[in-house]
């Protein structure tokens, strides 16, 4: 592996190492590489924590302040909305802005705008509240996206030659974000009030960013030649989206309808719906080094964990519920059980999607450098954040319409066609190594 700064070796066509090299992990980091590290952990950290922490409470709280199910569904799916369009914009100046520069600037607006979020039970019920909660979500997707579409890039450049590793690696601390967030804003809500989770929360995103201003290197690279659009033109990568928009989905349909679901069939209390969450984020904190490990030491799996990932997806969605016709009762132990099993599918899934995208650039001509991973790294949130955008609108106003059990098997059907409704597409094109 190369240091952080240096050159990076020549590779492949498709980003392949040679076989002595494959997936080779050195067993020292350098300075930068440590720095990168700590800086990538720390913003996957605080953006997932702000992401899960409405999840117990928010709802009911917005139901409070006169916003229907669809409209919540709404909230939610507008951060992803404004995730897909200033990704686009942020991968493609990223070189021109300064990868630091966007990485500093983001946490630092982002940390501010989390507080003000704190503040919005304050704001007179109906539309204003409904208004000022859009009008907050946007600035906290938009400066987030800044942060992690360069700390994407700025860790795809120091770590070459074990892109999936690394970032199967940092997903942990995406996983953690998502493991403590629905607990602690639960018990926040519960012991203090609504302004208190935003508010410890911001101030701690906050406290991040002088530490990232000394610690985060600097990379300088010149503007690349490419585009997104030559990017997701490409066969494989256009299918590889198609994927990531369907994971993103199912996720993101969760956020506004499944604590309102525990909390109507279970009756438990706010604090309780947060560690229902735990199931899922747990099991996708465990399982994603792993699934990253297996990406860079055997990357002829990668279309295998795309294909099985999506289905046992699939099938968990069928068994959220579980969908009526199945006649099997609802539990709160079988409830926890599919989650953790989501958990694990989706990490499955969800890890080889980047390097895979990273390796079709390669192939097709992409320069190496900044530019192109900037590129992937936007491409990727933006596809992500499509799925992430229509998941809790699509999930708000069906669960308002059919109930969570129909809404659930519903999305699992995303997963499903992402796969097995392209079977000619997939299976020939995909899995027979077509590019």
């Amino acid at each position: 592996m190369d240091a952080a700064g240096e050159p990076e070796a020549p590779r492949s066509p498709g980003g392949d190492d040679p076989p002595e090299n494959a997936g080779k992990t050195p067993n020292w980091l350098s300075r930068e590489q440590l720095f990168v590290l700590i800086s990538a952990a720390s913003i996957n950290l605080g953006s997932m924590l702000y992401f899960s922490i409405l999840g117990p409470f928010f709802p009911k709280e917005a139901e409070k302040k006169g916003a229907s199910s669809t409209v919540i569904g709404m909230i939610f799916g507008c951060y992803s909305l404004f995730v897909l369009l200033s990704s686009l914009v942020f991968g493609k100046y990223l070189v021109h802005i300064g990868a630091k520069f966007m990485f500093v600037a983001g946490m630092f607006v982002a940390g501010g705008v989390t507080v003000l979020f704190g503040v919005l039970d304050q704001v007179p019920e109906g539309p204003i509240f409904i208004a000022m909660c859009f009008l907050v979500r946007a600035a906290d997707a938009i400066s987030f996206t800044a942060a992690v579409t360069a700390s994407s890039s700025i860790l795809t450049k120091a770590f070459p030659n074990n892109v999936a590793t690394v970032l199967g690696s940092l997903e942990t601390f995406s996983g953690l974000g998502l493991v403590l967030g629905p607990p602690i804003g639960g018990f926040l809500y519960q012991s203090f009030g609504y302004e208190m989770p935003f508010i410890i929360l911001g101030c701690i995103i906050l406290l991040m960013v002088p530490l990232n201003m000394c610690i985060l290197p600097n990379y300088e690279s010149d503007p690349g030649e490419h585009s997104f659009w030559k990017l997701i033109t490409l066969p494989k990568v256009a299918l590889i989206a198609f994927v990531i928009n369907a994971l993103s989905s199912c996720l993101g349909f969760l956020d506004p309808t499944l604590s309102l679901f525990v909390l109507e069939k279970f009756n438990l209390p706010a604090g309780y719906v947060g560690l229902v969450f735990l199931g899922l984020a747990l099991s996708y904190a465990i399982s994603s080094p792993l699934f990253g490990l297996l990406s860079d030491k055997m990357p002829h799996l990668r279309k295998w964990f795309l294909v099985f990932g999506n289905l046992i997806t699939a099938g968990c969605y069928i068994l959220l519920g579980p969908v009526p016709f199945l006649h099997i009762k609802s539990q709160l132990w079988l409830l926890v059980l599919v989650l953790v099993v989501n958990g694990i599918s989706s990490g499955m899934s969800v890890i080889p999607t980047f390097p895979e995208i990273l390796s079709c650039a390669y192939e097709n001509g992409f320069e190496e450098g900044l530019s192109t991973l900037a590129l992937v790294s936007g491409l990727f949130s933006a596809m992500w954040s499509v799925g992430a955008f229509i998941g809790p609108i699509l999930g708000g106003f069906l669960y308002e319409k059919i109930g969570f059990e129909w809404a659930a098997a519903i999305q699992g059907l995303w997963a499903l066609t992402s796969v097995s409704n392209q079977p000619f597409i997939f299976i020939f094109f995909y899995v027979c190594g077509e590019t």
